[in-house]
Formats: structure tokens, sequence, C-alpha cells
């Protein structure tokens, strides 16, 4: 069976950035799951696993622009210290998370000083040219409960 809309996925991947040092990656023995053409992961790496079958590896390259998006300067902040509770342990690299009007905002702490706290809340990820190593593993029909969630259901949770 060919990848194609409403078909859930089944893959082992690798995640690399130009360097070619490890972002992310599927743990040993387990399998990444989701429901084709419906927005569960970037663009670029659905695009580029379309019409692929079981058994097949890939090299997909997603630029920005189909992946994360470009940097936003502008989504990077700086708030005092004191918006902080006194005793919150926070270093460079921690996430926090801050309410907004558009519900919570995730933010990763870039720098901390005496008074302020730098706050950068672009995705992790953008702005870089991100590689997958794909082997797909299984490519099946969707389930009409699948298909009305939006997502893929891989037995160990249901909603």
């Amino acid at each position: 069976m060919k990848i194609a809309n409403g078909m859930v996925v089944s893959m082992h991947y690798l995640l690399t950035d130009e360097n070619n040092d490890t972002l992310d990656s599927t743990e040993e023995g387990e399998l990444f799951s989701y429901l084709h053409g419906h927005g569960n992961i970037i663009p670029g790496l659905e695009k580029g696993l379309e019409g692929l079958e079981a058994g097949q590896k890939t090299h997909v390259i997603v630029h920005p622009k189909q992946g994360y998006g470009e940097r936003n300067p502008e989504a990077e902040i700086e708030v005092p210290l004191s918006q902080f509770p006194p005793d919150a342990d926070i270093t460079p690299g921690d996430r926090v998370s801050m309410d907004s009007p558009e519900g919570d905002i995730i933010f990763t702490v870039t720098n901390i000083s005496d008074s302020s706290v730098s706050l950068d809340g672009n995705h992790p990820l953008s702005g870089m040219i991100l590689h997958f190593d794909v082997e797909i593993v299984d490519v099946r029909p969707a389930t009409a409960e699948e298909i009305s969630h939006g997502h893929a259901h891989t037995g160990e949770h249901h909603h």
C-alpha cells in the first residue's frame, strides 16, 4: 500500500541538522505513527513520504518554509526576572509557557541576567534545514474513528 491521504503510516526516523548532529529520532523499538494528509507532521516531510510503501527507506530534506518556519526576531522577548516566582529554578535551554489571548505560548529561556530573562518564542527547529532518514515500516488505511479524530490511534491511548 502506498502512502496517501487517509493512511496511517508507522516509521522509524532519524532527524539531523546541516552539521549531521542528531536532533531527534524514534526510540529503540518504538515506531512513530501518524495520519497522512491531516497536518500531523510538517508539510515538507509529509510531501517527501507521499507514495512510499512499507519496507522503503528515504532521505527527506526539509527547508524552513516547509518545516517549522523561518526564525521571527519579534518572537524573542525580555521579561523582568520579577515575573517568575522567587523560587523558580530556570536555566537557559528550559522551556516555559506563558498565557496569552491565543492560549499558552511556549518559550525557550535563552539568557538570564540579574534583572531579566530572555525568552525565544520561535520553535527550536525554526530556521533550520532538516534532514530526515526514514524507514517506512507499515502503511494501512485509517479507521473511521482515526479520520474523525484527525490522528492515528496506535493502541497505547484513546480518548
